[in-house]
């Protein structure tokens, strides 16, 4: 049995109204699939996610295969969601990937506001080999760690790789020392990029990890 931590960037177009509302909505940070059940008429799945609850409200009721969506505020700043709704064509295609006889996903899948989907999945190497090779060709399949299951997930799995780059490059030089030994002036130009990009990652990777330490 091996443990396998799986990226996939999902192009506009076959993603989930939800998650395009994740990734264009400033007040939206992220969101966390932790249950799912196939059971019944339609699929029911249960959401956390962190950001404006009433913005998500509002959107969620315009999507036409939700059924229906309860929500309920953490004190946080969280939310959970609840939802009944039909998946669509190119949403079942990526699920039946992981339609094979030892394969476990670890909840819970963590969607990223630039489209891609961070999760843990447990099986035999054959099946881990054969769920990559069912992910449809437009999807953008990463493998970042392979090896025996560790059941400790670190919280910075949640971040992109541009957003990793950031924080390791500000950690390195000093930004987040006491006093600072750096400035986002002396990390975009490490990076060779404009400080207000620099500003942008560091506050969405600091969204993503905050809530899993407070």
């Amino acid at each position: 049995m091996k443990h396998m931590r799986v990226r996939l960037g999902f192009p506009r177009r076959t993603r989930h109204p939800m998650h395009n509302f994740l990734v264009d909505h400033p007040g939206m940070h992220r969101q966390e699939l932790w249950s799912w059940s196939f059971v019944g008429d339609l699929p029911t799945v249960l959401f956390r996610a962190v950001g404006d609850i009433d913005a998500y409200r509002e959107r969620i009721a315009e999507v036409d295969a939700v059924e229906r969506v309860d929500l309920t505020p953490v004190t946080d700043g969280s939310f959970y969601s609840f939802v009944h709704a039909e998946p669509s064509e190119s949403e079942w295609e990526w699920m039946l990937a992981f339609s094979r006889a030892s394969i476990v996903v670890m909840p819970p899948i963590l969607y990223t506001d630039d489209g891609e989907a961070v999760f843990d999945v447990l099986g035999d190497p054959e099946d881990l080999r054969g769920m990559l090779a069912a992910f449809p060709e437009r999807i953008d399949t990463t493998v970042e760690r392979v090896g025996e299951y560790d059941h400790f997930r670190t919280p910075a799995a949640a971040l992109t790789a541009r957003q990793r780059e950031v924080v390791e490059t500000a950690t390195e030089l000093g930004y987040y020392e006491v006093p600072r030994d750096a400035t986002l002036t002396d990390v975009a130009a490490e990076l060779g990029v404009a400080e207000s990009t620099v500003s942008d990652h560091l506050r969405k990777a600091e969204a993503e990890l905050m809530p899993s330490v407070v």
